[in-house]
This record gives C-alpha cells, structure tokens and sequence, in this order.
C-alpha cells in the first residue's frame, strides 16, 4: 500500500519534520531531539524551533505527554499509537493504558469535498447513487467521516468517506517516522533489539488495510455469516454496489447505545439479558469462530427490540488459531480451578521466548499470583483485569505476547466491562465455563482426532516419499562440490560503520596533508602566476587545505569524541 524510502527534501517534508520536532520539544522531549542527532541529518529550520517548555506541561507523567504528543501530531501518529497499545511485548503496561485514551475526533471536511470524492469514485452525480444525503455528518474522525444518506430504493444508510490525500499525508509521516526509527536503532541504546524501522513497516501494513474500506466490508460480511442463525444479534448489510476502497455505504442502524442505562429501562430491554448475551456473544467468537471484534466499546455496540445485540465498526478485527484458542482455554481453566501448575503453562505455550529457563522458578511467580488475586471468589474476579495483570507477569518474565492475543483479550475485558456496567451481578466465569469446556471436549472428540491422525498420517507419507530424493540430491550436489555453507553475522553493524568512518576519517586527513606538502613545495618554488610574490596556487591550496581540516574537525566535534 505504502512505499517508504528515504526521507524526502522537499519543503513539505522539511516543513512536517520541523512541526514534528516542535511538538517533541513542546512536550519535553527536548532531550530525545538531542540525542537522535537530528541536526545532521534536517539543518533546514531546526534551529528556529523554540525550546520554551511550560511547567503545567512538565508536571505530566511520560505516558501522558505521549499521548498528547500523538493526538496533536495527526492521524498517522493517533493510529500509531492505537496500535502500539495493543502491543504490550513493546510498551510498559502504564503507557499502553493511556494510549487506549486516544480521541479521535477532528474537525469535518466540507460537504463539497465530500460531494466531490463521490463523484470522482463513482464516475456519476451524488444523485444517482443516494435519494438524500445529509450534509453533516453524524460522526468525523482522522480518516475518515459518516453521514446518513438514502439510498435510490429509499433504504436508510450510512456511508463512510475517506478523507482527501489522507494517504499522501499518510505516506510524508510514514516516512518520516522510518528515519526516527533509523536514528533510534543507531543512537539509542538498546532500541537495535527491539527493531523499531521493522514496526513501522508492520504499522504501514495494517494502516494500509484500515485504508481499505472493502477489506472491512469483508469483515463485516464474514461476521455476518457466523452469527447467521443466531437471532440474539443482528449484523447491518453492507451494499457493495455503493462501495468503494474509500467509501463504505451499510444499513443505518436505529437502536439504543448499549451504554444509556435509563434508554434501555425506558423501552423496556432487559438489561441483565443483554449482559449475558454479550458475554456468550463474545465467547463465541473467541472459542468457535477464532474471528472476533476487536473494538466492542459501548459506542460500537447498540441494543434492537427483543434485546438483540446489533455490532457496527468492523474496521478493526482479530483471528485466533485453533491451537491458541485451545491454549487460552487451558489458561481459563488453571484460573478456575487456581492451578498454578497449568496456568503457567498454558500461559507459556500462549507467548514465545528463548530466556525461560527455568519453568519451576516461572510457576512459582504465578502461585503467588494466583494466591494474591484468586482467593476471593470467582464471581467476584474481574477476568479481563486478571488477564491484562497476568501477561504483564510474563513480559516480566521475557514472554513475548502476540498481537491478537492481546487484542482479544482487550475485547474480551471491553465486553466484560460492558457487560458489569449492564449487569453489576453478571458472573463472568460462569458465563465462560460452557465455552471452555466445549473447546476441551472437542479436542478429545473421535472425528478430531481422527482427523488428526489422518493428517499426521499424510504428512508422514509425503516425508517419507521425500527423503530419497533429498538425499540423492545432496549426495549428487557434494560429489560436484556445489555445497554450500552460508554465515550470518549479526551485531556487527555498529561495529562496521565505526570502522567506515575511521577510514573516511583517515583518508581525509591523508588527502588534506597531502594537499599542505603539495601547496607548501609549489610555494617554495616560486612557480607563477604570483600575488605578493606568493604563488596564487599554493595559496589556494593552504586555504583548501584549511576549510577541509575545519571541516573535519567540526564534525568530529558534532559526533560528540574528539
């Protein structure tokens, strides 16, 4: 979707970075600037940037002014960081709780604008699409905004339009960010490990697909087909016929905001119902389906007559393997039955590390857990903050945490929570218990493993049908001496480009002593043309000779070792 390449020199780059640096310092990281060396790489403009910083500003932890710094910085750095807090294997556990406080609401585009990109999308007048179209819109956001419309046969809609050249805006920041990942990895100690210039191009991938309206269309599309026999939801239809990449058109949905409390009791909805139905809703995509909304905020979700649940938003989803749903269940379980034992575990076989060595020492941390947090009892836990505190726990202990795991249990805790502000009363665990225990039964099933040892068995054939050709192949490639072993070296960049720059460093200064010896013979030879009885050449070359050995040492200087 994104091309990114090396910083651009044209004014709006120029003009983007200087704004960047602004907000850093703005907000305190002054220091961050300094240490990232900016200057040598953007002198143009960095030293008009004021270095004023308020106190109120100041007094604000780190986390927060990272997320001011964000949510001032444009939709770009908002969705960076909406993204990074669902990555704790990345971010201390503070920070990733105030970047689930991003706010998201910008001022509107125009109408005409908006007229105009569905006109240039459909290559025909607004009115041959939509019979209304309400000019304000119901909702703005960084990307894009929603309006309610009509369409020709009189059906109620909603339509989601992308912003103009939001994705050239995109792609300046996007490249930019990769040149402060670059000079992360090379002046800041120890970001090399965590690879910084590899998460912007993970973050251009997603942001390219959230760019994408027909992608979520076809999220929308896939839910709809799990829950089809399902009357406890209700999912909107989306017209692909008036849908583009950047412009979704879907049912509009009139129900009640899961949220208001006083609605819901007004028209009569049971709110203890809904509660539960949310909460089996929610099992049911995480455990059966592996397909899950990711985003069920109470915003996201609305109450229909009957207490049907209605889903709207499906722009940002999860998956869940078969294995790793498997492996959650196992962990719910050690939970329940407050077996420290499985619990660790499951909790390993869920994450990836190479630094646990040892596994006793591991399950002892999370005997303790267990003891501080479950001795109360189990309608009383609130499962969603119990998680959250155990993968804390493991990143502690050097356990790296998938993205989705994290994003599913951040949906399983805004279910849980939405579910508790309906129902104060509601038991989590029990609600649970159904869909952990059907997830364990059908792993012991016969038609499961059946079909397990039908595909072990299949595997095994075609390995063993495989291996006699491999190995004539290699006997017949060692005969001809066409074997080859290949060595990666890794750490040694830094190494490297020190030595680069000593060698430059030398053969400089070899080139500039050497233009001195020439410039001081030709000047005792007296050769013409000459100035003062001075040759003019000599002259020149000791002036040459000087701004080079200025220049050297200056940057010598700016790289801070003499």
């Amino acid at each position: 979707m994104f091309k990114i390449g090396s910083i651009g020199r044209t004014y709006h780059h120029i003009q983007r970075y200087r704004k960047i640096l602004t907000v850093l310092i703005k907000y305190g990281f002054g220091d961050l600037v300094d240490e990232l060396k900016i200057d040598q790489y953007l002198e143009i403009g960095l030293q008009l940037i004021s270095r004023q910083r308020r106190e109120d500003i100041e007094r604000l932890s780190h986390s927060v002014r990272l997320r001011m710094i964000l949510e001032e910085l444009g939709p770009t750095f908002l969705k960076m960081g909406q993204i990074l807090s669902t990555r704790p294997d990345l971010l201390p556990i503070e920070l990733i709780q105030e970047l689930t406080k991003l706010q998201d609401e910008v001022p509107p585009v125009p109408f005409s604008i908006v007229e105009e990109t569905i006109v240039k999308e459909f290559h025909k007048p607004i009115e041959q699409i939509y019979l209304n179209f309400e000019e304000q819109p119901l909702a703005a956001a960084s990307i894009g905004q929603v309006h309610k419309a009509q369409l020709l046969d009189g059906s109620p809609v909603v339509v989601k339009i992308q912003r103009p050249d939001i994705k050239h805006i995109i792609e300046v920041d996007l490249e930019i960010m990769m040149h402060l990942a670059g000079l992360m990895e090379h002046h800041l100690e120890g970001w090399d490990i965590q690879h910084p210039t590899k998460i912007i191009e993970e973050f251009a991938r997603t942001l390219g697909k959230e760019l994408d309206y027909t992608l979520e269309a076809a999220y929308t599309e896939r839910f709809a087909r799990q829950f089809k026999n399902d009357e406890t939801v209700y999912v909107p239809k989306v017209y692909l016929e008036s849908s583009t990449t950047k412009i979704l058109t879907m049912e509009y949905i009139q129900g009640i905001k899961a949220s208001a409390i006083d609605q819901l009791e007004e028209h009569n909805l049971d709110r203890k119902k809904i509660a539960k139905r949310g909460l089996i809703l929610t099992m049911k995509q995480i455990f059966i389906h592996g397909f899950f909304h990711a985003d069920p905020h109470p915003g996201n979700v609305f109450i229909l007559p009957d207490n049907v649940l209605c889903y709207i938003d499906f722009g940002m989803m999860g998956r869940l393997n078969l294995e790793t749903r498997e492996n959650f269940a196992d962990l719910l379980m050690g939970i329940v039955r407050r077996d420290e034992t499985e619990t660790a575990k499951a909790l390993v076989s869920l994450t990836q590390s190479d630094e646990i060595t040892d596994i006793t020492l591991f399950e002892t941390d999370v005997a303790e857990f267990i003891d501080l947090h479950c001795y109360r009892p189990l309608k009383q836990l609130n499962l969603g903050k119990l998680l959250h505190q155990l993968l804390h726990l493991a990143t502690k202990n050097h356990l790296s945490i998938s993205p989705d795991l994290f994003l599913m249990i951040k949906s399983l805790s805004t279910a849980e929570g939405l579910g508790r502000l309906l129902d104060p009363d509601l038991d989590v665990i029990a609600e649970a218990t159904p869909s952990i225990k059907r997830i364990h039964l059908e792993r012991m099933s016969p038609r499961r493993l059946s079909k397990e040892f039908s595909r072990s068995g299949r595997d095994l054939f075609h390995l063993m049908k495989e291996i006699p050709g491999e190995v004539r192949t290699i006997l017949k490639l060692t005969r001809q001496g066409k074997i080859k072993m290949e060595f990666e070296h890794r750490g040694l960049e830094t190494m490297l480009a020190t030595h680069d720059r000593i060698s430059n460093r030398l053969s400089f200064a070899v080139v500039l002593a050497s233009l001195v010896i020439g410039s001081g013979l030709i000047v005792l030879s007296g050769i013409p043309p000459k100035w003062q009885e001075i040759p003019i050449i000599g002259m020149a070359g000791f002036l040459l000779a000087g701004c080079m050995g200025f220049w050297l040492l200056i940057s010598i200087i700016r790289n801070g070792k003499m």
